[in-house]
């Protein structure tokens, strides 16, 4: 059921759109303006409503805060109030309320929008995830690599923690293309990105579908030993799973990784890095495929001598 959070200092009120809306939804009630905040940030809520006339921190500035946050600026509010002149629905509105519902309640104009609300909200989710998601293969896209990559190396700048990049792409893929047909290919993009997605999943992990039959991956902590050992597995992971190839090229079809960690700093380039790795892939394409090639910012390297 879909998650809603009441907001409300009177628990006669609450507990009255609790009782018109717990059939449909789930539903939590809070007390206090700190109270709701702490569970707006907690829990994975659709919707949120919110009574204005609260003692202490009212409606009006709880709204401005849940606006404020990351984890909670995206959640659609309803401001509860009895006040129904132009100013307070003005203020309201402006602040980032989505909708009004006045005091006493009509049951149906409640229930009809928080369901229009909880509608609009999962629409726009759909959306946002569509633009972010790679269509083929389920995974991130390129457009959200693009964002994600930035933010992290700040996150590694900020923390002074290792960052990890690295590449890789399916082995002779334009063969495998013209041996099996495009359509054969589509697949094989997308059982590679799973497999791969399966050993990249980590909370520190991201992972993306670069272009074409390449991909990309970013870690966050760990040194370059720690890395290659996992960016090993992804590999092992695809091989595993005995896709035929051109048997004129190889028996399976397999992946061929570079990568490299570093301890970012402010004013280092994100793209300098990007190169090594992609050179590093270069060179694991050049001394075989089938094989994963590391460095760390010392340029000292790690390589599967055998794939």
């Amino acid at each position: 059921m879909e998650k809603i959070l009441i907001i409300d200092d009177s628990s006669v009120q609450a507990n009255i759109l609790k009782s018109i809306l717990h059939d449909d939804y789930d539903v939590t009630i809070a007390h206090t303006a700190e109270e709701g905040l702490s569970c707006a940030k907690s829990g994975d809520y659709m919707l949120i409503l919110l009574d204005v006339i609260m003692p202490g921190i009212d409606g009006f500035e709880l709204l401005k805060l849940l606006q404020e946050e990351t984890v909670t600026q995206h959640i659609p509010v309803i401001l509860i109030t009895v006040l129904s002149d132009f100013q307070h629905e003005e203020r309201g509105l402006t602040l980032g309320a989505v909708d009004y519902i006045t005091k006493p309640f009509h049951p149906m104009i409640v229930k009809a929008r928080v369901n229009t609300h909880i509608k609009l909200y999962q629409y726009r989710v759909q959306i946002e995830r569509q633009a972010t998601v790679d269509q083929l293969t389920g995974v991130a896209n390129r457009r959200l690599y693009d964002t994600v990559s930035r933010n992290k190396w700040q996150d590694a700048v900020r923390l002074k923690t290792s960052f990890s990049i690295c590449m890789f792409d399916i082995d002779k893929f334009k063969v495998y293309n013209d041996t099996f047909g495009h359509p054969a290919g589509d697949r094989v993009i997308a059982t590679v990105a799973q497999a791969a997605s399966i050993h990249l999943r980590r909370r520190t992990d991201f992972f993306a579908r670069y272009g074409g039959e390449e991909f990309v991956a970013i870690i966050l902590g760990g040194d370059a030993s720690a890395a290659f050992k996992h960016l090993k597995k992804v590999r092992r992971g695809v091989e595993s799973l005995h896709i035929p190839h051109n048997k004129e090229i190889s028996p399976w079809v397999t992946v061929s990784i570079g990568g490299v960690t570093c301890f970012p700093k402010q004013g280092d380039s994100f793209d300098t890095y990007l190169k090594i790795a992609d050179t590093m892939l270069y060179d694991a394409k050049r001394f075989g495929r089938n094989r994963v090639i590391w460095s760390n910012e010392k340029m000292e390297q790690w390589r599967e001598k055998e794939a």
